[in-house]
């Protein structure tokens, strides 16, 4: 990039849904300490996936984007990132083999603490609170002292995150992700008509592999079927973390955002002239765009030549999240403008975000048809406008949890008190983000289909 930029300048635009903290000195001592510490991410696997987010984005493959909508620090353990993993692995199977292209595998996941908040405050019995903003910055206990934002909670999140990837490696690379055990992904309370479909799908994709090297093909005991690659991502929301481990990649002298491999910005911070996009702009990693329904067309002009001046591919992905029943009012005219802009992103849908409810038992929930309805409405307007629908962000985990009403499984509103576990948001559990996968596949098949035919 030859526009000036320094991983300071947001500190000089205006700033929204960040901490005040109380001690100054405090604050500035964690960032010198974390501006010492090594990148949890490094630029040639940023490099790397911008690569791979380009043939996404050219419709030669397809973003899987997936995990926690806030890492807790209390949660934290091998298990819980080993069977998101998981799930991700077999949601990722499904898709490439029924799409018969290519996935790129992003978890949210190694970073994703902080979280933005409708409302600065929450009242409880009548008393009234600083709102839990994620546990990078307070504690989710209902107390005055808990609520309060303390800077060294990043120094425990940045620990977090470095033993997350490092898991997060060992399992990509080494061995667990072979696709020679695709029987072995299978989760044991899976019990479902999408976990017989999964069986059988592992069962042919099993006999591929036989008769490959029964033939002699190397390609069934190839390199790349032994590993995958997975990335990490989280929205970028409390800066002076982000700052701190920004650094210069070696290679090509530029800034990147050593955090996390892919950074995102949220609907709620997303003003063009604001402190988020302005620390984005600078950093050479793949951008998030979160579009909601206020995404005017002016602002998107503005943050496409903010964010990839250079329209480089791979660089900017746009997430939309419009709420099911609303697609159809609110993507068209954005696809509409990157068509006319000639811009390079990826599409990618957020069918969480829009579905948020309070159940008639009090719980927060997404009920699961309203998460299939919007899919299946950002499948068919990218159908109808000629665009490519080249993603998915779900927020789910491999847990067993009961927090997104519906399903094969049938969750139901009484059933949300079982296990309700999340920090922040209904996830989806196992079987319901199979199910998804199933769904998305489908879809993407019908597609592919529809443009070979279109191009004869």
């Amino acid at each position: 990039m030859t526009r000036v930029w320094s991983k300071s300048d947001w500190r000089s635009k205006p700033r929204v849904q960040m901490p005040d903290y109380t001690d100054p000195e405090a604050l500035a001592a964690v960032e010198r300490q974390l501006s010492k510490y090594p990148p949890l991410v490094f630029a040639g696997e940023v490099r790397e996936l911008k690569r791979q987010l380009g043939e996404v984005a050219a419709g030669r493959g397809f973003l899987l984007q997936g995990g926690d909508c806030a890492e807790s620090f209390a949660e934290f353990d091998a298990d819980s990132i080993r069977d998101t993993f998981r799930v991700m692995l077999q949601m990722a199977v499904v898709l490439t083999y029924g799409a018969k292209c290519p996935v790129v595998k992003v978890g949210r996941m190694a970073g994703q603490f902080a979280k933005p908040r409708s409302a600065p405050t929450e009242t409880k019995d009548g008393v009234e609170l600083p709102s839990y903003r994620g546990d990078i910055i307070n504690d989710i206990d209902f107390t005055s002292a808990a609520r309060i934002p303390d800077p060294h909670r990043m120094l425990q999140a940045y620990t977090q995150a470095a033993a997350s990837l490092n898991l997060l490696r060992a399992f990509s690379q080494g061995g667990f992700a072979d696709i020679h055990r695709v029987h072995q992904w299978t989760l044991g309370f899976t019990d479902s008509e999408e976990a017989e479909k999964y069986r059988d799908l592992a069962n042919r994709i099993s006999d591929s592999l036989d008769f490959m090297n029964a033939a002699g093909v190397n390609g069934g005991t190839s390199h790349e079927l032994h590993t995958v690659d997975f990335y990490t991502s989280h929205e970028a929301l409390l800066l002076e973390y982000e700052e701190a481990l920004c650094r210069i990649d070696s290679t090509s002298g530029l800034p990147v955002a050593g955090s996390g491999h892919m950074i995102w910005i949220g609907d709620r911070t997303r003003q063009p002239d604001g402190a988020h996009v302005e620390f984005a702009r600078g950093v050479q990693n793949p951008v998030g765009l979160k579009c909601g329904p206020s995404m005017t067309t002016e602002d998107l002009k503005l943050l496409l030549e903010k964010l990839n001046p250079e329209n480089e591919p791979g660089r900017l992905t746009l997430i939309a999240r419009f709420g099911a029943g609303s697609v159809g009012e609110h993507l068209p005219r954005l696809i509409r403008t990157v068509q006319q802009e000639g811009a390079n992103v990826v599409w990618s849908c957020d069918p969480m975000h829009g579905n948020t409810i309070k159940s008639a038992t009090g719980y927060k929930t997404r009920p699961f048809d309203s998460v299939l309805r919007e899919v299946r409405e950002f499948f068919d307007i990218h159908a109808a406008e000629g665009s490519w629908p080249g993603g998915v962000h779900f927020e789910m985990t491999g847990k067993d949890v009961t927090e997104c009403t519906g399903g094969m499984r049938a969750v139901s509103d009484e059933d949300l008190s079982d296990r309700y576990h999340t920090a922040c948001d209904p996830r989806l559990n196992a079987s319901q983000a199979l199910e998804l996968a199933f769904l998305v596949s489908e879809e993407l098949s019908r597609q592919r289909a529809a443009r070979q035919a279109a191009a004869g």
